[in-house]
């Protein structure tokens, strides 16, 4: 069967399936961002499946993909902990800091740009001007908690993107480099 058949019976089961999702998993907020995970993926595929039971499979894939996101909500740093690490004061910087300064703000200018639109968005609405995530999320016609995540998972980005950058500028640098 194609996606489209898939897509339909999944809509028709929705109603369903939120009600299910939201008992087993304790929140409403998790069991449709789990849908919507789920009808984004069927959405935008173009695969065949072969499925005896499309009910089952439709709800399983959305508890794996529950499971999922609840593993990544896990490993990711809270709101309340990225505020504090954004509040960091910072020293009077020296010359040589000051460069380093102009140096990383270009690479975070740069993971900025390869971030997607909608998380690109959503940074710029938090850090650059100050909005909440419960106004964004209005906004974008999401939920608070796939906005936090999406911040989350921007942030992450740039903070990878910036450590792989300055671990490489580190070990290119011979005044930096240590021979002993």
């Amino acid at each position: 069967m194609d996606s489209t058949f898939l897509l339909h019976r999944f809509l028709q089961l929705y109603p369903d399936f939120r009600e299910r999702l939201r008992r087993r998993l304790g929140s409403s907020d998790l069991a449709d961002e789990a849908l919507n995970e789920v009808y984004l993926k069927l959405r935008h595929t173009d695969k065949t499946y072969s499925v005896r039971n499309i009910g089952a499979y439709l709800f399983r894939l959305t508890l794996n993909t529950a499971s999922d996101q609840r593993r990544a909500a896990a490993r990711l740093a809270g709101a309340d902990e990225i505020e504090a690490a954004m509040e960091l004061a910072d020293p009077a910087p020296d010359p040589l800091r000051t460069i380093d300064s102009k140096d990383m703000l270009a690479m975070l200018a740069e993971a900025v740009e390869t971030l997607s639109e909608r998380r690109r968005s959503i940074l710029i609405a938090v850090r650059l001007e100050g909005r909440s995530c419960r106004e964004i999320a209005q906004e974008m016609g999401l939920n608070k908690r796939t906005v936090e995540l999406e911040l989350r998972h921007a942030l992450d980005h740039c903070a990878e993107r910036l450590a792989k950058s300055h671990r490489s500028n580190f070990a290119n640098d011979p005044a930096r480099t240590s021979y002993h």
